[in-house]
């Protein structure tokens, strides 16, 4: 991790240290601040919130919408839970992969697009839900899908 970033997580985690709960709100600012929390700076956030590594890597990685890497400079989210699931959610996942020209968990080589999968996205009763730069997208095909990665011009 570059000294920037060390920079900004000890300056979040001064002022945040005294906030009880500060743990989520934290990690929320340091994403938002460097646009994901870095690995390196969970030794630096336990020091200063009095918790163990352990304890703060396991809220970033139980929580989907925290990263531990720098993502594209579009995130493309699709929904797995089960609504969206049995509505075409898997082949949805399926066809992003071939549309945006990378694997689920990856962000493609030019660095325009990662796809993620998140587990829910709260539009159960819109399914299948995608989410694409924190703007969600309901009752989501393969069509608007291809209309939509266009627009954005993502498609690989």
């Amino acid at each position: 991790m570059n000294e920037p970033y060390l920079l900004i997580v000890d300056e979040l985690v001064a002022r945040h240290r005294d906030q009880p709960g500060a743990l989520l709100p934290l990690l929320h600012a340091i994403q938002e601040a460097v646009g994901h929390v870095p690995d390196a700076g969970v030794p630096s956030i336990a020091r200063g919130l009095n918790l163990s590594r352990a304890e703060v890597h396991g809220v970033i990685t139980y929580y989907h919408f925290f990263r531990n890497k720098p993502v594209g400079r579009h995130l493309v989210e699709v929904c797995g839970a089960e609504s969206c699931k049995a509505v075409g959610g898997d082949a949805l996942m399926a066809h992003a992969e071939g549309l945006l020209g990378c694997k689920s968990h990856h962000t493609r080589a030019d660095g325009v697009v990662t796809l993620a999968p998140v587990y829910c996205l709260g539009l159960c009763a819109m399914s299948p839900a995608i989410m694409v730069d924190d703007k969600p997208y309901a009752r989501m095909t393969t069509v608007k899908l291809d209309r939509l990665a266009a627009k954005l011009e993502i498609a690989a």
